[in-house]
């Protein structure tokens, strides 16, 4: 199961709104699909698998496929999938797309309490980004050995030197991840 595609505007201050019974439905929708797999698995695990299902839409739009999902209680407030080639864009990752969304749908720039799950293990950008919007917790992947910022090859998050730290769960479902980036990437060559 697929979920529509946000439609976000960019009002007179450079801030993203979305349509909020478009969004509100779009959310939902992730919500239900979480819970249906959950029948099937841990709670964690329908949230990666949804996550999974959206970094295939960005890689059916010929985006590396990474696709990210944010929580607070347990319900998704914010989604994305790389999209630095159709906006033109070199920030789009997922974890960035899901997070503005998320920022939008409440309204505020914080995100305490909320949860971040993402098929790839952030980069030093994207765990910027999640330290500033004071996400709690971060579920991820696949470790990325060439940038990873959560453990592989940094771990800013979790140093102790900043004024938010994050906790780190990694390698969920990491195979699946894992698998899906080496047959994007195989299928370019």
């Amino acid at each position: 199961m697929m979920v529509a595609a946000a439609s976000a505007t960019v009002n007179h201050n450079g801030a993203m709104s979305y349509d909020d019974e478009h969004h509100r439905e779009r959310l939902e929708a992730y919500d239900r699909r979480i819970a249906e797999l959950q029948r099937r698995g841990t709670f964690g695990a329908a949230v990666m698998l949804t996550a999974l299902e959206e970094a295939e839409r960005g890689a059916i739009e010929g985006e590396v496929p990474v696709g990210a999902l944010v929580l607070r209680d347990n319900r998704v407030i914010g989604a994305g999938h790389n999209e630095p080639i159709a906006m033109r864009d070199a920030t789009a990752h997922a974890e960035i797309v899901a997070i503005r969304e998320a920022c939008a749908y409440l309204g505020e720039y914080r995100l305490e309490d909320a949860a971040l799950y993402v098929t790839l293990e952030p980069c030093v950008m994207c765990v910027g980004a999640i330290i500033l919007a004071r996400i709690a917790k971060v579920y991820y992947g696949a470790r990325d050995d060439k940038a990873g910022a959560l453990g592989s090859v940094y771990d800013i998050g979790r140093d102790g030197r900043l004024n938010h730290s994050v906790e780190v769960y990694g390698g969920i479902m990491a195979a699946e991840s894992a698998s899906l980036l080496r047959e994007f990437f195989r299928s370019r060559r």
